[in-house]
């Protein structure tokens, strides 16, 4: 068929065009991090004030890029990345005048405030890289986009239809997360939360696959998803705020809810991804509003540039294999991967 590549059994097509968009970012991101790599050490005085090298920018981008979109957790592979590369140190970092940097400002309901650390800058740089995976899918997704916009102009029903599901689909998440993100913070940011979370969600996993095998062969599958209701997208919304428990993973919640709704595996995964548009965005706004520009000065510019790169890249090369792969087989190899890795960050932090 001239002009588009079949992607699977269900009429989804990936055109010419996309595949053209993802080749252009893999380019530029090789070409980009090239001369990083040659670069010859910076003075004292102008030399980020912690060491991030490009092969961790590198490291850290696949690993954003690649777990971003796929039912994996990416906060579980951040987290052995983290670990791996020595990012985890709590020792506040000064400036290069000596003075402290700042996280969370002292104010007057937290006289102390809340230090930098590298700990602290590394998280906030694997959310502000997340830049490039949005990228990556805005680009892959551009017509489901410009048909959004068009229904925006009163041109394309199915586009605002498509635009309301998304608004719906984002809310529960993102009102629980402002209203409870401390709480969040507090109690489930741990390995034991992760790798619980893991668990559960490959539980998850296999009984909605269970359930989708025992459905007539006609009742899943057809709808898209601007066909869905604004109870099927509220639903879809509500399971996404099972993702702000770490490791339980915002795509793969994002595809169950698909299923139990009624749309295909590839659907599912099309919505999830046109979903996490707004709330990426949102996350790494509000990150490099409250310590990006303290991140840039421990790690510099560059590292983020190149990160940013590297995780488009990545995305663009995820998004594309996890739909042709879901279309065939579903999403039963991947809640077998997250028991593996549930066991080897219970092995690797856990186990005394």
């Amino acid at each position: 068929m001239v002009g588009k590549h079949k992607l699977d059994s269900h009429g989804v097509f990936w055109e010419q065009t996309q595949v053209r968009r993802i080749l252009f970012l893999l380019a530029i991101g090789l070409v980009s991090a090239l001369p990083a790599f040659a670069q010859p050490v910076q003075s004292a005085a102008d030399a980020p004030l912690a060491e991030l090298s490009s092969r961790d920018a590198v490291i850290l981008g696949l690993v954003e890029g690649i777990t971003e979109f796929l039912p994996v957790s990416s906060t579980g592979h951040l987290i052995i990345a983290s670990h791996a590369l020595g990012l985890e140190k709590e020792e506040p970092l000064l400036d290069a005048e000596g003075a402290p940097l700042w996280y969370k400002h002292p104010s007057a309901k937290n006289p102390e405030g809340e230090p930098l650390t590298l700990k602290l800058a590394a998280d906030t740089y694997t959310v502000v890289i997340q830049a490039g995976a949005i990228v990556a899918v805005v680009l892959i997704y551009w017509g489901q986009l410009m048909g959004i916009l068009r229904g925006l102009m009163g041109k394309n029903s199915a586009g605002l239809r498509l635009l309301r599901n998304i608004i719906i689909a984002c809310i529960p998440a993102v009102v629980l997360g402002l209203s409870c993100g401390k709480l969040i913070d507090t109690y489930l940011f741990s390995i034991e939360a992760v790798v619980a979370a893991l668990v559960s969600g490959a539980v998850l996993m296999f009984a909605a696959e269970s359930w989708r095998k025992q459905q007539p062969s006609m009742s899943v599958g057809r709808l898209e998803p601007s066909d869905l209701s604004v109870r099927q997208s509220l639903g879809i919304g509500l399971m996404q705020c099972f993702a702000l428990w770490p490791g339980m993973s915002r795509s793969m919640v994002t595809m169950v809810g698909g299923y139990f709704c009624g749309l295909s595996p590839s659907r599912s995964a099309e919505f999830s991804f046109l979903v996490g548009l707004p709330i990426l965005t949102g996350a790494a706004a509000l990150k490099s509003y409250k310590a990006g520009p303290a991140m840039i000065e421990v790690f510099g510019a560059p590292s983020v540039i190149l990160g940013s790169l590297v995780a488009a890249c990545a995305a663009a090369l995820a998004v594309k294999f996890l739909v042709n792969y879901l279309s065939r087989h579903g999403l039963i190899v991947f809640a077998i991967y997250r028991l593996i890795l549930a066991a080897f960050l219970g092995a690797w932090f856990l186990v005394k």
